[in-house]
């Protein structure tokens, strides 16, 4: 179902489109696993993909991203989703425990995510043995 939701048509032999599926499935485990609402649900798959986001499409920095990641957490910033209160949505330990979701999954291996969205590489035909 997530594949189909983030629109990933080369999963087979993308190695780009693995990762990415990885990185949102793992998150919306965790976030599963916290027992957050729908809502709650929602508004950290935004994160995630705001995070993704910046380094991806807008080249941001690790030091920029995280500073984003803080405006939109405490409200004064804004993702590219509906404009809401972040600041009810999520209690302060589950916001604790989302960065520390993002710094274990995406800001420790920053460079590698950067490399994966930046780099220049050949692409390597796989069969599908």
């Amino acid at each position: 179902k997530m594949e189909e939701f983030l629109n990933l048509t080369q999963l087979k032999t993308s190695l780009k489109e693995a990762i990415l599926l990885d990185y949102y499935t793992a998150g919306f485990w965790w976030a599963k696993e916290m027992n957050f609402s729908l809502i709650q649900l929602s508004g950290f798959m935004d994160l995630l993909n705001f995070a993704l986001e910046n380094l991806s499409d807008k080249h941001m920095t690790l030091g920029d991203n995280l500073k984003e990641l803080g405006r939109a957490m405490s409200g004064t910033g804004e993702t590219d989703s509906e404009e809401r209160d972040d600041l009810n949505l999520f209690s302060i330990e589950q916001a604790k425990a989302i960065i520390d979701y993002l710094v274990i999954s995406l800001f420790k291996h920053y460079k590698t995510y950067e490399y994966l969205f930046h780099s220049r590489r050949e692409e390597h035909v796989i069969s599908n043995e």
